[in-house]
């Protein structure tokens, strides 16, 4: 009390052993001096590159929103979102919002829906642009969140999740406010950097494991001979590799175990171990990806691997005549305190919150895809845990005349139909409605009642749906009935000019009417209009 002597005051707090109130202040600087020690060297191009290739998955997200959105969850859709919350709002009552946080619980409509997704589009444009900075980043991902919760069934996948927290840890690379490529006083933090590593290693990991633990023939090393024909949406390459040896695919399945179950620990340690891991990882995204369209699964882990490089590596690939505003003494940056303490403070979080992820990964009952919290902000993942043996296609018919077997095929833009098509190029782009009719043929009518909605617009021909539909029968008459056959789909030979070879299974939908009282009494059952 009688000195200012800061000389004095560090041997009085020394002998008392109490911390001085300027050391507490600096124990953020400190952890973070101490990690990035640990953690390599600069992240600045890392940085640069990472937020521009998220800009780019987000662009791809706003644009199926923007595009598929009114047809699957809006007033007149598939699944209409209004109907939705009604029924989570007179469950949850007060904590309605906080079981499922969007913007659309403040006002939902068809327009509001069009304006959030043309935000989307335009804020995910700027970030790929360069134009990004915490405003721009917390802005996309409160919005894609809030469709996220809205689009049930058609929002139901993991990558939904993990671009959500993904996104949420964007937020904290760049200063809130400032507009700069490289703001001098934010650098790059590694806090954050460490923290995508995580999400990548829960991702592979976690695929990983619910493979061993799934169907048999990832133990046997057989499932590739299935996989490429039996995928959701195949492209152009599937059915080569799809007739690789049986030794290659043997081979195939041996190397995803490797990248999946081993790999992962090289992202937790450093370089040169994190380095091989994340250039093993690109690899093995890169095979998804031209063997597939696997939406933004691969394309976002893709994004994810960038983190494993610092700027050595980056200077060596960048051409140097593209790197001119980046100054020379960066090294020297330092972020204000209370950044740092925001980002001790997100790091406490996610240690928190990765424990539930932590315990699903090691448990004999574990969860392939799951969220923990409302925001999506530490979640579980996983992928393909079984595999198709045979490939089953839902292939809706129409027809003018019901007594006569004179039935006419709708098509969609990328989903299997007619056997002379070709298979499409498509991702990272995602059809979501061919991705759940091809779910719906692995179950039966009853588990996909939104099918049910989908054949009662087609016969009035509603012009909601159209957008969806590759090709339309009947699109100057309404058909007097529909039904839904299942077949049974494999590759052609090799030389075959066809691009699929099917077997007519069975009825999945007997044929409808517009005017049948099954129908009428089934969609007043679900709050849905009568066609």
């Amino acid at each position: 009390n009688n000195t200012n002597d800061p000389i004095q005051i560090r041997r009085y707090c020394v002998y008392n052993r109490i911390m001085p109130f300027d050391a507490l202040i600096q124990l953020p600087l400190t952890i973070g001096r101490l990690f990035g020690s640990w953690f390599g060297q600069e992240f600045w191009l890392t940085r640069f590159i990472f937020i521009r290739a998220l800009g780019s998955i987000y662009l791809v997200a706003f644009l199926g929103v923007l595009l598929e959105t009114k047809a699957l969850i809006g007033s007149r859709g598939l699944l209409p979102a209004h109907l939705f919350l009604q029924h989570i709002k007179a469950a949850q009552g007060p904590m309605a919002f906080w079981k499922l946080p969007t913007l659309f619980w403040i006002h939902l409509s068809d327009q509001w829906m069009t304006i959030l997704a043309l935000t989307g589009v335009g804020l995910s444009a700027a970030i790929l642009l360069g134009l990004s900075n915490g405003i721009s980043l917390l802005m996309v991902w409160i919005i894609y969140m809030s469709f996220v919760h809205i689009g049930q069934v058609f929002y139901g996948y993991g990558w939904e999740s993990l671009l959500l927290e993904v996104g949420f840890l964007a937020i904290f690379l760049y200063p809130m406010f400032n507009l700069e490529n490289f703001p001098a006083h934010h650098p790059p933090p590694k806090l954050v950097m460490a923290l995508l590593l995580w999400v990548l290693f829960r991702n592979m990991f976690g695929a990983g494991m619910i493979k061993i633990r799934g169907d048999a023939c990832w133990r046997d090393l057989t499932c590739l001979s299935t996989h490429f024909e039996t995928q959701p949406l195949p492209n152009p390459l599937s059915p080569w590799f799809h007739r690789l040896p049986a030794w290659v695919l043997k081979g195939g399945v041996l190397f995803n175990h490797v990248v999946e179950l081993l790999a992962p620990f090289g992202l937790l340690l450093t370089t040169p171990f994190r380095i091989i891991a994340g250039i093993l990882t690109a690899i093995f995204q890169i095979i998804l990806i031209i063997s597939g369209n696997l939406s933004w699964l691969n394309w976002l882990t893709l994004v994810l691997c960038i983190p494993c490089f610092d700027d050595r590596i980056w200077r060596r690939i960048i051409p140097q005549s593209w790197l001119p505003s980046i100054p020379t003494d960066m090294g020297l940056s330092v972020m204000a305190t209370s950044t740092q303490w925001g980002l001790l403070g997100l790091g406490v979080l996610v240690a928190i919150l990765s424990i539930q992820p932590i315990q699903n990964l090691f448990s004999s009952q574990q969860r392939m895809n799951a969220s923990y919290d409302p925001f999506h902000l530490v979640n579980s993942y996983g992928a393909f845990g079984s595999v198709g043996k045979e490939r089953f296609e839902c292939i809706i018919k129409g027809t003018h005349d019901p007594n006569n077997d004179d039935w006419h095929e709708y098509e969609f833009p990328a989903k299997p139909g007619n056997p002379q098509r070709n298979h499409p190029i498509i991702a990272p782009y995602q059809p979501r409605l061919d991705w759940q009719i091809w779910f719906a043929a692995m179950g039966n009518i009853n588990q996909n009642p939104w099918l049910v909605h989908l054949v009662a617009k087609l016969l009035k021909n509603d012009p909601i749906i159209q957008p969806l539909i590759h090709h339309n029968p009947f699109q100057k008459t309404t058909p007097k009935a529909i039904k839904i056959d299942l077949y049974r789909y494999t590759f052609s030979p090799k030389n075959n000019p066809a691009k699929w070879q099917r077997s007519y299974v069975g009825p999945y939908l007997p044929p409808i009417t517009i005017h049948d009282p099954a129908l009428l009494n089934y969609l007043a059952a679900h709050d849905w209009p009568s066609p």
